[in-house]
């Protein structure tokens, strides 16, 4: 299954804060995690392609494609 990260070290290997992957998750808008009883776990390749889908060529650029 790969290396998969709590919320705490995802968060540090995105350079994000856990208080943001948090709002993430109830809004849906960021990587998509396992939930496994009250436990959230990031697997590292969905966190890859999750920074993958963001990348932009210019800063008008949606990203709709």
């Amino acid at each position: 299954m790969g290396v998969q990260f709590d919320t705490k070290r995802a968060a540090e290997y995105l350079t994000c804060s856990p208080k943001t992957l948090e709002k993430w998750r109830v809004y849906g808008s960021g990587p998509v995690y396992v939930k496994i009883g009250n436990l959230c776990r990031y697997r590292q390749v969905d966190l890859d392609i999750w920074i993958e889908s963001r990348r932009r060529v210019s800063t008008s650029d949606r990203g709709e494609r």
